[in-house]
């Protein structure tokens, strides 16, 4: 990766973090809780805060188990490409979870201030940082990359889905 796309990449996450952590503190001093669409709001916020706790830690395990990774050395220093599991699913599960808080802060909290940041912190993951990582990866892996690219989404967990099952309903 070039310089000035690591710089870009470094500019994203940065941004990222910061509006993250406004959100999560904004998002307890602005809670709102009135009536029952907002209390059915607030249970698919958990929900789908449920689901960014998933796709964020369930990686470290599976990329452990099937990345080659050395022993002591963190979980992203994979060897091996992994594409099985919830990699088959989406290529990022773990920007997919970042992106699943950034949704689930305005359900819960409920104030356009969270949703506002929250849209910029998912479009950042999503435009800045998945980019970012697939040039990385393709750098690493090469080819076979290459062709995994083709086959799974970045962040798209529906289409994920829909493709994985179209693969099974063809082999």
């Amino acid at each position: 990766m070039n310089d000035r796309k690591r710089v870009l990449s470094g500019t994203a996450w940065a941004v990222w973090i910061f509006l993250t952590v406004v959100q999560i503190v904004l998002s307890f001093a602005l809670y709102h809780q009135d009536g029952v669409i907002s209390a059915a709001l607030r249970a698919v916020g958990w929900v789908v805060w449920a689901l960014a706790c998933v796709f964020g830690w369930w990686p470290m395990v599976e990329l452990r188990r099937k990345g080659g990774v050395e022993r002591g050395r963190s979980y992203t220093r994979t060897t091996v490409l992994v594409d099985s599991g919830m990699y088959s699913l989406v290529r990022h599960p773990q920007y997919l979870s970042f992106m699943l808080v950034n949704l689930a802060l305005p359900l819960i909290a409920q104030h356009w201030l969270v949703a506002a940041m929250g849209i910029v912190g998912a479009i950042l993951v999503r435009a800045g940082i998945v980019p970012a990582a697939d040039r990385h990866d393709v750098e690493r892996f090469g080819e076979a990359y290459r062709r995994y690219m083709e086959r799974v989404p970045g962040v798209n967990l529906v289409v994920g889905i829909e493709r994985l099952i179209r693969r099974r309903g063809e082999g």
